[in-house]
């Protein structure tokens, strides 16, 4: 029959085969330079949008571990911001500084909706059975540290080419996620073909980053629910509906997931070891992040701390983004930051003409996050909080709490009235203005 029907068309076996091979060479470059995959989120905003930051070799913490790091002057190394709670980090070489903090900072925090379980015997059985959201990290959910987020802003030469204006900017929300049997098969070779044999399938999840109008909040049907940030309660945006369920599930959250974004007319005040309203000029608050608006860390004291924790195959070194900083300086002698009370940022090389002044609130008392790795989420079963405890336990308002870092608040000039606005870029050098001892309150 075969025969036959090569006979029918004039080819033999080799003209067959000839034919073929011509057909492949034609299709090959086609496929590879137009890939049949589907579009990503992503995609579409490349056309008129960037993505922000610093990656790779270009990080300013590329060289962390080097002792020349740490020589020099105090100066600001480098700056991060975190868009999502307890996600990855943003690495930026500058930024805008609001009351809040960094500008984009702990925008949106994941929560989980709880029962009240366990309840007291004479709770109501309105308490009994009253679900509440509450905040999660990666102290109960380590594999929140692999989730990517991407900050996209407008970029005004790509939407002329496009003739758009636009003054949105999103965030993308990447996770790495394989489908069963064929269809998880069919997602490896979509991601190699279209990111690079080295990349594996994610999925993506699109948020605006700024706060959306009442009418997007009806037509999309978001909520404003109460969700608890440790002894805090704060009415916030609930977008669980942005949210795919394979997201849950490679979290390994077994309740209800939810994406609340900071409302700015909602935020939460902050007291304790903060400025004074009358000191401050304004009343200090902040938004999703843990206590104070600004965390900054000393790569002198991380490397000093990081010499006397047991190394083993799952911890070789300390990375400071470990501990989740914003604000990353050099050339301080380590831990000298313990004793700095206020410290001006003035422009150095930065290329920026502006000073910054913080108020150095207290130290950082750390819990067990920092055990978690971030460049691939695992969770080391001991280090480095068993060092932290036992080597940092420094401040006596938490006895037997390891620390390491500072809380920042931000000062602004009173002439800005309501206004309160700044700027802050590595190469700034680090003055310290006032010294003194630091003594924790508890929340």
């Amino acid at each position: 029959m075969e025969q036959s029907l090569l006979q029918g068309l004039n080819l033999d076996a080799s003209a067959f085969f000839l034919l073929f091979i011509t057909i492949c060479a034609f299709l090959i470059p086609i496929v590879l330079i137009l890939p049949p995959i589907p579009l990503r989120k992503s995609d579409a905003l490349v056309q008129t949008h960037s993505i922000a930051g610093v990656q790779g070799a270009k990080s300013n913490l590329a060289k962390q571990y080097s002792p020349d790091q740490v020589d020099g002057p105090p100066r600001v190394q480098s700056l991060v911001v975190y868009p999502v709670k307890s996600c990855k980090g943003i690495e930026v070489t500058r930024s805008r500084v609001f009351p809040t903090g960094l500008q984009f900072d702990r925008l949106f925090t994941f929560a989980q909706l709880k029962s009240p379980f366990p309840v007291a015997v004479d709770a109501t059985s309105k308490e009994k059975t009253e679900h509440k959201w509450e905040f999660i990290t990666q102290r109960q959910f380590a594999r929140l540290a692999t989730v990517t987020v991407d900050l996209w802003l407008p970029d005004e030469m790509k939407l002329r080419k496009q003739s758009m204006k636009s003054k949105e900017a999103f965030l993308i929300l990447r996770f790495p996620w394989k489908e069963r049997g064929w269809r998880g098969v069919l997602s490896v070779i979509e991601a190699k073909l279209a990111r690079g044999l080295s990349a594996e399938p994610e999925k993506e999840i699109l948020l605006p980053v700024d706060f959306p109008s009442s009418a997007d909040i009806k037509e999309m049907g978001y909520t404003f629910e109460n969700v608890r940030i440790w002894k805090d309660t704060v009415n916030a945006l609930n977008m669980e509906k942005e949210l795919p369920e394979e997201l849950r599930l490679y979290l390994g959250v077994s309740n209800k997931l939810g994406i609340f974004r900071i409302d700015p007319d909602q935020l939460r005040e902050v007291y304790r070891c903060a400025p004074l309203k009358e000191d401050a000029g304004y009343q200090p608050v902040t938004g999703f992040q843990d206590a104070y608006p600004l965390h900054l860390m000393n790569l002198s004291s991380v490397r000093e701390f990081s010499s006397e924790v047991p190394k083993d195959d799952s911890l070789k070194q300390l990375d400071v983004l470990r501990f989740r900083p914003n604000i990353i300086v050099s050339g301080a002698p380590a831990y000298d930051e313990d004793t700095w009370k206020t410290a001006r940022f003035k422009p150095g090389t930065s290329g920026l003409y502006n000073d910054a002044l913080f108020h150095v609130s207290c130290r950082t008392v750390r819990c067990k996050m920092p055990n978690v790795d971030p460049a691939d989420g695992t969770r080391h079963p001991r280090e480095p909080d068993k060092s932290l405890r036992a080597r940092r336990a420094v401040d006596e308002g938490a006895p037997n709490m390891g620390c390491l870092g500072m809380q920042l608040t931000p000062l602004f000039d009173p002439s800005l009235g309501d206004d309160r606005e700044g700027w802050v870029a590595v190469g700034m050098a680090v003055e310290v203005e006032e010294r003194g001892n630091h003594v924790y309150i508890k929340q």
